[in-house]
Protein backbone atom coordinates (compact mmCIF):
# COMPACT_ATOMS: atom_id res chain seq x y z
CA UNK A 1 0.00 0.00 0.00
CA UNK A 2 1.52 3.58 -1.44
CA UNK A 3 2.46 5.79 2.12
CA UNK A 4 3.78 9.19 2.14
CA UNK A 5 7.29 8.39 0.96
CA UNK A 6 5.54 6.47 -1.91
CA UNK A 7 3.76 9.43 -2.75
CA UNK A 8 5.59 12.28 -3.10
CA UNK A 9 8.30 10.23 -4.86
CA UNK A 10 6.59 9.55 -7.78
CA UNK A 11 5.46 13.85 -7.69
CA UNK A 12 6.28 16.01 -10.52
CA UNK A 13 7.11 19.88 -10.09
CA UNK A 14 5.56 22.07 -8.24
CA UNK A 15 3.70 25.11 -10.69
CA UNK A 16 4.27 28.33 -9.75
CA UNK A 17 2.58 30.58 -7.53
CA UNK A 18 2.66 33.64 -5.10
CA UNK A 19 1.65 33.13 -1.44
CA UNK A 20 -0.25 36.71 -1.84
CA UNK A 21 -2.07 36.00 -5.02
CA UNK A 22 -4.87 33.13 -5.53
CA UNK A 23 -3.91 30.59 -8.25
CA UNK A 24 -7.58 30.62 -9.40
CA UNK A 25 -10.80 32.08 -9.00
CA UNK A 26 -14.27 32.21 -10.54
CA UNK A 27 -17.68 33.22 -10.58
CA UNK A 28 -19.96 30.41 -10.83
CA UNK A 29 -24.05 29.71 -10.17
CA UNK A 30 -25.24 26.78 -7.72
CA UNK A 31 -28.42 25.51 -6.60
CA UNK A 32 -29.21 26.14 -2.83
CA UNK A 33 -30.82 23.69 -0.29
CA UNK A 34 -33.95 25.77 -1.11
CA UNK A 35 -33.69 25.05 -4.88
CA UNK A 36 -32.49 28.43 -5.29
CA UNK A 37 -29.69 29.50 -7.63
CA UNK A 38 -26.98 31.42 -5.95
CA UNK A 39 -24.48 33.22 -7.84
CA UNK A 40 -21.07 31.70 -5.94
CA UNK A 41 -17.62 33.45 -6.00
CA UNK A 42 -15.05 30.84 -5.29
CA UNK A 43 -11.63 31.39 -4.13
CA UNK A 44 -8.93 29.01 -4.76
CA UNK A 45 -6.04 29.81 -2.10
CA UNK A 46 -2.59 29.35 -2.24
CA UNK A 47 -1.49 28.11 1.22
CA UNK A 48 0.63 25.68 2.96
CA UNK A 49 0.25 21.75 2.05
CA UNK A 50 -2.19 19.91 3.51
CA UNK A 51 -0.49 17.53 5.82
CA UNK A 52 -2.71 14.26 4.70
CA UNK A 53 -1.16 13.19 1.72
CA UNK A 54 -4.17 11.62 -0.21
CA UNK A 55 -2.99 8.73 -2.75
CA UNK A 56 -5.10 10.77 -5.33
CA UNK A 57 -4.79 14.10 -4.94
CA UNK A 58 -3.12 16.61 -6.76
CA UNK A 59 -3.82 19.59 -4.85
CA UNK A 60 -0.88 20.10 -3.38
CA UNK A 61 0.86 21.46 -6.94
CA UNK A 62 -0.57 24.79 -5.93
CA UNK A 63 0.21 24.98 -2.46
CA UNK A 64 3.55 25.79 -0.59
CA UNK A 65 5.73 24.14 1.19
CA UNK A 66 6.01 25.90 4.69
CA UNK A 67 3.40 27.46 7.08
CA UNK A 68 0.94 30.13 5.34
CA UNK A 69 2.61 33.97 5.82
CA UNK A 70 0.29 35.59 7.96
CA UNK A 71 -1.86 37.82 6.23
CA UNK A 72 -1.53 36.37 3.00
CA UNK A 73 -5.07 34.77 3.00
CA UNK A 74 -6.35 38.15 3.22
CA UNK A 75 -4.39 39.82 0.85
CA UNK A 76 -5.48 36.38 -1.61
CA UNK A 77 -9.12 37.13 -0.54
CA UNK A 78 -9.04 41.08 -1.73
CA UNK A 79 -7.21 40.35 -4.69
CA UNK A 80 -10.12 37.82 -6.24
CA UNK A 81 -12.96 40.44 -4.53
CA UNK A 82 -11.76 43.10 -6.23
CA UNK A 83 -12.06 40.75 -9.93
CA UNK A 84 -15.50 39.07 -9.41
CA UNK A 85 -18.99 40.75 -9.37
CA UNK A 86 -21.12 40.75 -6.35
CA UNK A 87 -22.49 37.00 -4.91
CA UNK A 88 -24.79 35.43 -2.53
CA UNK A 89 -22.40 32.86 -1.70
CA UNK A 90 -18.58 32.31 -1.44
CA UNK A 91 -16.28 29.00 -1.65
CA UNK A 92 -12.58 29.22 0.45
CA UNK A 93 -11.06 26.56 -1.16
CA UNK A 94 -7.15 26.21 0.26
CA UNK A 95 -6.28 22.58 -1.34
CA UNK A 96 -5.92 21.54 2.23
CA UNK A 97 -7.24 22.03 5.74
CA UNK A 98 -9.35 25.55 6.26
CA UNK A 99 -9.18 24.55 10.37
CA UNK A 100 -5.58 24.25 10.47
CA UNK A 101 -3.66 27.08 11.85
CA UNK A 102 -0.66 26.61 9.56
CA UNK A 103 -2.48 26.55 6.09
CA UNK A 104 -4.60 29.54 7.42
CA UNK A 105 -3.13 31.39 10.47
CA UNK A 106 -5.52 32.38 13.48
CA UNK A 107 -4.10 35.62 13.26
CA UNK A 108 -5.69 35.98 9.79
CA UNK A 109 -9.54 34.92 11.25
CA UNK A 110 -10.39 38.03 12.34
CA UNK A 111 -9.92 39.97 8.39
CA UNK A 112 -11.59 36.54 7.01
CA UNK A 113 -14.67 37.22 8.91
CA UNK A 114 -14.71 41.11 7.76
CA UNK A 115 -14.49 39.96 4.49
CA UNK A 116 -17.14 37.26 3.94
CA UNK A 117 -19.08 39.19 5.96
CA UNK A 118 -21.79 40.23 2.72
CA UNK A 119 -22.10 36.77 1.84
CA UNK A 120 -25.36 34.65 2.81
CA UNK A 121 -22.58 31.59 3.31
CA UNK A 122 -19.48 31.06 3.59
CA UNK A 123 -17.78 27.10 2.07
CA UNK A 124 -14.43 25.88 3.14
CA UNK A 125 -12.68 22.38 2.90
CA UNK A 126 -11.62 20.31 5.74
CA UNK A 127 -10.64 17.04 6.52
CA UNK A 128 -13.27 15.28 9.11
CA UNK A 129 -10.86 14.30 11.76
CA UNK A 130 -9.80 18.38 12.20
CA UNK A 131 -13.64 19.20 12.68
CA UNK A 132 -13.65 20.72 16.24
CA UNK A 133 -14.19 23.84 18.74
CA UNK A 134 -12.39 26.21 15.56
CA UNK A 135 -15.25 25.33 13.32
CA UNK A 136 -17.78 26.10 15.95
CA UNK A 137 -16.05 29.41 17.06
CA UNK A 138 -15.61 30.38 13.19
CA UNK A 139 -19.45 29.55 13.10
CA UNK A 140 -20.01 32.04 15.58
CA UNK A 141 -18.63 34.94 14.11
CA UNK A 142 -19.60 35.26 10.75
CA UNK A 143 -22.85 36.88 9.84
CA UNK A 144 -24.07 33.97 7.46
CA UNK A 145 -23.64 30.06 7.64
CA UNK A 146 -20.97 27.80 7.34
CA UNK A 147 -20.79 24.89 5.50
CA UNK A 148 -17.95 22.87 5.64
CA UNK A 149 -16.55 20.13 2.82
CA UNK A 150 -15.27 16.92 3.51
CA UNK A 151 -13.61 14.26 1.62
CA UNK A 152 -15.53 11.19 2.15
CA UNK A 153 -14.17 9.66 -1.38
CA UNK A 154 -15.73 5.98 -0.67
CA UNK A 155 -17.07 3.65 1.82
CA UNK A 156 -15.52 1.05 0.36
CA UNK A 157 -13.89 -1.32 3.29
CA UNK A 158 -10.64 -2.34 1.14
CA UNK A 159 -10.40 0.88 -0.47
CA UNK A 160 -10.82 3.72 1.93
CA UNK A 161 -7.84 2.54 4.16
CA UNK A 162 -5.64 2.00 1.13
CA UNK A 163 -6.02 6.01 -0.15
CA UNK A 164 -3.78 7.39 2.67
CA UNK A 165 -6.38 9.47 4.27
CA UNK A 166 -6.15 8.05 7.34
CA UNK A 167 -10.31 8.29 7.51
CA UNK A 168 -12.54 5.67 8.54
CA UNK A 169 -16.60 5.95 7.83
CA UNK A 170 -16.82 6.49 11.91
CA UNK A 171 -14.69 9.31 11.51
CA UNK A 172 -16.66 10.73 8.82
CA UNK A 173 -19.76 10.13 10.90
CA UNK A 174 -18.09 11.48 14.15
CA UNK A 175 -17.45 14.78 12.77
CA UNK A 176 -20.52 15.10 10.76
CA UNK A 177 -22.87 14.49 14.08
CA UNK A 178 -20.47 16.82 15.63
CA UNK A 179 -21.33 19.48 12.83
CA UNK A 180 -24.73 18.67 13.09
CA UNK A 181 -25.02 19.48 16.51
CA UNK A 182 -23.42 22.79 16.05
CA UNK A 183 -25.65 23.79 13.01
CA UNK A 184 -22.75 23.77 10.22
CA UNK A 185 -23.76 22.58 7.22
CA UNK A 186 -22.00 20.12 5.19
CA UNK A 187 -20.95 18.81 1.78
CA UNK A 188 -19.04 15.61 1.12
CA UNK A 189 -16.66 14.41 -1.87
CA UNK A 190 -17.05 11.37 -3.57
CA UNK A 191 -14.72 10.16 -5.98
CA UNK A 192 -16.00 7.66 -9.04
CA UNK A 193 -13.06 5.16 -9.93
CA UNK A 194 -11.05 5.34 -6.90
CA UNK A 195 -7.79 3.67 -6.63
CA UNK A 196 -8.06 -0.30 -6.60
CA UNK A 197 -11.75 -0.26 -7.73
CA UNK A 198 -11.54 -0.81 -11.32
CA UNK A 199 -14.71 -2.44 -12.63
CA UNK A 200 -17.28 0.22 -13.78
CA UNK A 201 -20.14 -1.53 -12.61
CA UNK A 202 -18.76 -1.62 -9.03
CA UNK A 203 -17.45 1.72 -9.46
CA UNK A 204 -21.12 3.42 -10.18
CA UNK A 205 -22.31 0.56 -7.04
CA UNK A 206 -19.72 2.10 -4.48
CA UNK A 207 -20.00 5.57 -5.81
CA UNK A 208 -23.66 5.55 -5.32
CA UNK A 209 -23.33 3.51 -1.58
CA UNK A 210 -21.05 6.39 -0.45
CA UNK A 211 -23.44 9.33 -1.66
CA UNK A 212 -26.41 7.35 0.31
CA UNK A 213 -24.17 7.08 3.16
CA UNK A 214 -22.92 10.84 3.18
CA UNK A 215 -26.39 11.64 2.85
CA UNK A 216 -27.39 9.60 5.86
CA UNK A 217 -25.05 11.26 8.34
CA UNK A 218 -26.83 14.69 7.28
CA UNK A 219 -24.67 15.97 4.88
CA UNK A 220 -26.71 18.64 2.45
CA UNK A 221 -24.89 17.55 -0.96
CA UNK A 222 -22.60 15.43 -2.50
CA UNK A 223 -19.97 16.40 -5.71
CA UNK A 224 -18.82 14.09 -7.59
CA UNK A 225 -15.56 13.91 -8.58
CA UNK A 226 -14.13 11.70 -11.47
CA UNK A 227 -10.54 10.43 -10.20
CA UNK A 228 -8.14 11.56 -12.42
CA UNK A 229 -4.28 10.61 -13.35
CA UNK A 230 -1.54 13.35 -12.92
CA UNK A 231 -0.02 13.52 -9.51
CA UNK A 232 2.62 11.15 -10.53
CA UNK A 233 1.59 7.92 -8.40
CA UNK A 234 -1.28 7.65 -10.31
CA UNK A 235 0.04 7.00 -13.37
CA UNK A 236 2.07 4.03 -11.80
CA UNK A 237 -1.27 2.93 -10.11
CA UNK A 238 -2.61 2.65 -14.01
CA UNK A 239 0.34 0.80 -14.90
CA UNK A 240 0.33 -1.95 -12.51
CA UNK A 241 -3.89 -1.51 -13.58
CA UNK A 242 -4.44 -0.32 -9.68
CA UNK A 243 -6.28 3.00 -11.29
CA UNK A 244 -9.00 2.60 -14.42
CA UNK A 245 -10.07 5.72 -15.28
CA UNK A 246 -14.23 6.72 -15.22
CA UNK A 247 -16.22 6.68 -18.23
CA UNK A 248 -18.55 9.30 -18.84
CA UNK A 249 -21.38 6.98 -18.70
CA UNK A 250 -20.74 6.08 -15.32
CA UNK A 251 -20.59 9.75 -14.38
CA UNK A 252 -23.77 10.24 -16.05
CA UNK A 253 -25.45 6.56 -14.66
CA UNK A 254 -24.31 7.89 -10.82
CA UNK A 255 -25.58 11.49 -11.13
CA UNK A 256 -28.79 9.97 -12.16
CA UNK A 257 -29.23 7.29 -9.77
CA UNK A 258 -28.26 9.63 -7.05
CA UNK A 259 -30.49 12.54 -7.89
CA UNK A 260 -33.43 9.55 -7.96
CA UNK A 261 -32.46 8.95 -4.27
CA UNK A 262 -34.32 12.09 -3.46
CA UNK A 263 -32.41 12.77 -0.56
CA UNK A 264 -30.15 16.15 -0.96
CA UNK A 265 -28.57 18.14 -3.92
CA UNK A 266 -26.00 15.82 -5.76
CA UNK A 267 -23.44 17.69 -8.31
CA UNK A 268 -21.28 16.27 -10.87
CA UNK A 269 -17.83 17.67 -11.10
CA UNK A 270 -17.55 19.33 -14.74
CA UNK A 271 -14.33 21.12 -14.14
CA UNK A 272 -11.50 19.48 -16.38
CA UNK A 273 -13.40 16.70 -17.37
CA UNK A 274 -11.96 16.27 -21.01
CA UNK A 275 -10.29 13.07 -20.32
CA UNK A 276 -13.64 11.55 -20.00
CA UNK A 277 -14.16 12.23 -23.80
CA UNK A 278 -14.52 9.29 -26.18
CA UNK A 279 -16.99 11.00 -29.11
CA UNK A 280 -16.05 14.57 -30.55
CA UNK A 281 -19.90 14.49 -31.58
CA UNK A 282 -21.88 13.82 -28.31
CA UNK A 283 -19.14 14.80 -25.44
CA UNK A 284 -19.87 18.46 -25.33
CA UNK A 285 -23.53 18.09 -25.15
CA UNK A 286 -23.47 15.33 -22.89
CA UNK A 287 -21.30 18.05 -20.05
CA UNK A 288 -23.74 20.48 -20.97
CA UNK A 289 -26.50 18.54 -20.00
CA UNK A 290 -24.53 17.22 -16.74
CA UNK A 291 -24.46 20.86 -15.86
CA UNK A 292 -27.85 21.33 -16.36
CA UNK A 293 -28.81 18.81 -14.27
CA UNK A 294 -26.42 20.55 -11.50
CA UNK A 295 -28.46 23.42 -11.77
CA UNK A 296 -31.77 22.32 -11.79
CA UNK A 297 -31.45 18.74 -9.79
CA UNK A 298 -33.34 17.43 -12.21
CA UNK A 299 -32.74 14.02 -14.52
CA UNK A 300 -32.63 15.98 -18.17
CA UNK A 301 -33.62 13.30 -21.00
CA UNK A 302 -30.39 11.36 -22.51
CA UNK A 303 -28.14 12.19 -25.61
CA UNK A 304 -28.46 10.29 -27.70
CA UNK A 305 -25.54 9.50 -30.19
CA UNK A 306 -24.09 6.49 -32.56
CA UNK A 307 -21.32 5.89 -30.22
CA UNK A 308 -23.24 4.41 -27.82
Amino acid sequence: MPDDFDIVTFRQERNHINAEIPYHFLHEQEIDENGILRKVNTVFLTGKECSFKCLMCDLWKNTLTSATPPGAILKQIDYALKRLPPADIIKLYNSSNFFDSKAVPLSDYPGIIERVSSFKKVIVENHPNLCGSSCVDFNGRIDGKLEIAMGLETIHPNVLPRLNKRLTVTDFKKAATFLQQHNIQMRAFVLLNPPFLTGQDENVEWALKTIDFAFDCGVGCCSIIPTRKGNGIMEELEKSGDYVAPTLASLEQVMEKALALKKGRVFADIWDIGFLARCNTCFEKRKLRLEEMNFTQKILPKINCNCS
